[in-house]
């Protein structure tokens, strides 16, 4: 087994096993990442997926979820406010779509949306779809398979919903829901017809097991849009004094995840603003999408300095595997 063997393998449609990415991991990087970006050229082509998030209610999680801002079980003094309302997202949707992006989320707080709350935000997606050229994702936690096919017919394309993590370290990240109750919300979205983006956060305290086992996790799960989050210590959360990843390590997993999902669009999210160079040797190393503009409780990159970027590597934005 070697290098060079295993990007063969793949290139010619065939799965990588975990041992041989556990082999990947050990690689040297420039090398490691080299292959990676030629399996992501050979896949993917220059598409690059690059879409907004807007906090569309924020706070008050019963959630327990050690890395958040939002919870009520961390006192991190966060912004609390109740569902935007559908003019508000409608212009901000407008104003995203003016700029470039192709796809833009709506994230709430909270471990799922009540159905009125649900219908509430049926009658916004659909207004957004009649006025703005835009494609509307969600997430909206864990939700049941009658609540998505109604997103679905109000004009949602795709769900987000994070594993977070490995299923064996789930319970050291949250405890007040489960791995399966991801799973479970997964598998209704998909049963609806709608596409699902997942992924998590690295830099929880995980092993480098942890984040191979989440990716072949989704792979199994059939995901073709994989958010890589690095985590950005929250002052006053479990994770607030976390060591930062470096941008080595960032390279290094998301070039390992293009070995295991090769055709997926593996999307630096939140975090990206912390690496020295905003992400831009990871998307010579295997990724190939994007999370623009402020994160939920973050700062994030400008818009107009994506797109400027995406034009020097090459990229040509566009939705990809909706």
């Amino acid at each position: 087994m070697n290098l060079n063997e295993l990007t063969n393998k793949v290139l010619k449609g065939k799965q990588i096993s975990k041992s041989e990415a556990l082999f990947l991991y050990q690689q040297p990087l420039s090398k490691l990442c080299e292959n990676s970006d030629k399996i992501r050229r050979h896949f993917c082509s220059n598409q690059f997926d690059i879409c907004t998030i807007v906090n569309a209610k924020s706070g008050n999680c019963s959630e327990n979820c050690k890395f958040c801002a939002q919870s009520t079980h961390n006192h991190t003094c966060s912004a609390t406010y109740p569902l935007l309302s559908k003019e508000e997202l409608l212009t901000q949707a407008k104003n995203n779509a003016a700029q470039g992006v192709l796809r833009y989320s709506i994230v709430t707080s909270g471990k799922r949306l009540s159905d009125k709350e649900v219908d509430e935000m049926c009658k916004a997606i659909r207004e957004i779809k009649e006025k703005v050229g835009i494609s509307v994702c969600v997430s909206f936690g864990l939700l049941n398979e009658q609540q998505f096919r109604n997103l679905k017919k109000a004009g949602v394309t795709r769900v987000h919903n994070n594993l977070e993590t490995s299923r064996k370290n789930f319970p050291n990240i949250c405890t007040t829901h489960t791995f399966d109750d991801k799973i479970q919300a997964i598998r209704a979205a998909q049963a609806a017809g709608l596409s699902v983006c997942s992924g998590g956060i690295v830099g929880l305290g995980e092993t480098v097991e942890d984040r191979i086992d989440m990716a072949f996790s989704l792979r199994e799960l059939g995901i073709r849009s994989v958010p890589v989050n690095m985590l950005n210590p929250i002052p006053n959360t479990p994770f607030g004094n976390n060591e930062k990843l470096r941008e080595a390590d960032m390279r290094r997993i998301v070039a390992v995840y293009r070995f295991i999902l090769p055709t997926a669009s593996i999307r630096l999210a939140g975090g990206r603003g912390l690496l020295p160079d905003k992400g831009k040797s990871c998307f010579n190393s295997g990724a190939n999408a994007a999370i623009s503009g402020d994160m939920l409780t973050t700062a994030g990159i400008t818009i107009k300095t994506d797109m400027k970027l995406l034009n020097e590597l090459g990229y040509e934005a566009k939705i990809c595997n909706e």
